[in-house]
C-alpha cells in the first residue's frame, strides 16, 4: 500500500509560506488578548489557547516540510509528535469555543459556560498529550512516506495498525468535528435569528440602529463561515486519508498534496482574518497602533535630519 509520495519544491514553498502566515496569524491574535486586558474575555481567552496550538502545528509543520523527511530519525519522532499533539489539541479547543458559545448564547447561562473552561483544559490538553505519549511510546509516531502528510511526519506507514493509528491522532477527532461544529453553530445562529426577529418591532427606535445591524450581519457572517472555513481546510487531509485506505494513486496529485499542506497549516492565519480583522474593535486599535508608529518613526527621523 505505502509508496512514497513524492513532494516537490513548489509544494514545499507554498506549504512553508502558509506555515510562515499561520504563525504570524497565531501570535498576533496571543499578542493583542495579552496587551488589551479589557478585550480578555473568556472566548477570546479560549481563542488564545487555540491559537497557541496552532502556533505550535505552524512551527513543526514547517520544520517537516522543510525537512521532506525520507527515513525514520530523531527530529521526524519528535516533528511527529508535536505536530500530533498540536493538531489533536487544535481541534479539541475549536470544538470547546463552540460549546461554550453553545451554552453561552443557546442556554443563556454564562455561569455554566464559565464552569466549562477548567473541563476544556483537561480535555483539550491532557487527552492529546495521552494520546501521542502512548503513540511515541509504542514507537508508532514516525516516517509516513508522505501519504498523509506533505513531508512532515506522522503515523509510520508501515506499522500493521497504521489506519487505527491514524484515526487515534487525528482523523476521528477531526470526522467529529466536522459533525459537531456544523450541528452547534446552525443552533446559534438559529437561536439569534429568532431573539432578533422577536425585537424586530423595537428597532425603529433603538439607537445606533445602522451600526448595530452591522455588528449583527458580522457576527452572522463569522457563525456561517467558522465551520465552512474549518471543513475546507480540512477536508483534504481526510480525503487523502480515505484514498489511502482504498490504495487509490489520486492520494498522490500534487494538486491534492498541496491543497493537503495549505489546508492543515492555514488554521493560525484563518482564525486571524475572522477574529482580528475582521473584528472592528481589535482592528481599529491595530490600525491605531501601525499609525502611532509611524508617526513617531517619522518624528525620529525628521529629528535626525
Amino acid at each position: 500500500m505505502a509508496n512514497r509520495t513524492e513532494v516537490f519544491v513548489s509544494e514545499q514553498v507554498v506549504v512553508l509560506c502558509t506555515c510562515v502566515l499561520s504563525f504570524l496569524g497565531s501570535s498576533l491574535i496571543i499578542i493583542t488578548y495579552i496587551i488589551w486586558s479589557d478585550l480578555r474575555t473568556t472566548p477570546r481567552k479560549l481563542l488564545a489557547y487555540l491559537s497557541v496550538t496552532d502556533l505550535l502545528s505552524a512551527v513543526s509543520y514547517a520544520y517537516g516540510v522543510w525537512r521532506a523527511f525520507l527515513t525514520d530519525s530523531v527530529d521526524c519522532v519528535v516533528q511527529g509528535a508535536i505536530s500530533t499533539f498540536a493538531n489533536t489539541s487544535s481541534f479539541f479547543w475549536t470544538v470547546a469555543i463552540a460549546v461554550y458559545l453553545y451554552v453561552f448564547i443557546v442556554r443563556s447561562s454564562q455561569r455554566v459556560a464559565d464552569s466549562l473552561v477548567t473541563l476544556f483544559h483537561l480535555v483539550s490538553w491532557c487527552v492529546p498529550l495521552i494520546i501521542t505519549v502512548t503513540a511515541v511510546s509504542l514507537q508508532k509516531i514516525g516516517y509516513d512516506a508522505s501519504e498523509v502528510s506533505v513531508g512532515w511526519c506522522w503515523v509510520k506507514i508501515h506499522a500493521k495498525d497504521h489506519v487505527l493509528w491514524m484515526l487515534l491522532t487525528g482523523k476521528i477527532w477531526e470526522f467529529l468535528a466536522y459533525l459537531t461544529l456544523p450541528v452547534l453553530y446552525i443552533l446559534i445562529k438559529r437561536h439569534i435569528h429568532r431573539a432578533h426577529a422577536a425585537l424586530s418591532e423595537y428597532r425603529p427606535i433603538l439607537a445606533n440602529g445602522p451600526q448595530s445591524n452591522s455588528f449583527t450581519s458580522m457576527a452572522d457572517m463569522k457563525l456561517t463561515l467558522i465551520p465552512i472555513i474549518f471543513i475546507f481546510l480540512r477536508i483534504w487531509s481526510t480525503v487523502r486519508f480515505l484514498l489511502l485506505l482504498t490504495d487509490s494513486p489520486v492520494r498522490q496529485h500534487p494538486v491534492l498534496v498541496t491543497l493537503h499542506g495549505i489546508g492543515n497549516t492555514s488554521q493560525g492565519a484563518a482564525n486571524c482574518i475572522m477574529f482580528v480583522l475582521f473584528t472592528q474593535p481589535i482592528r481599529t486599535r491595530l490600525f491605531s497602533a501601525l499609525c502611532c508608529c509611524c508617526s513617531r518613526s517619522r518624528a525620529e527621523e525628521q529629528r535626525g535630519s
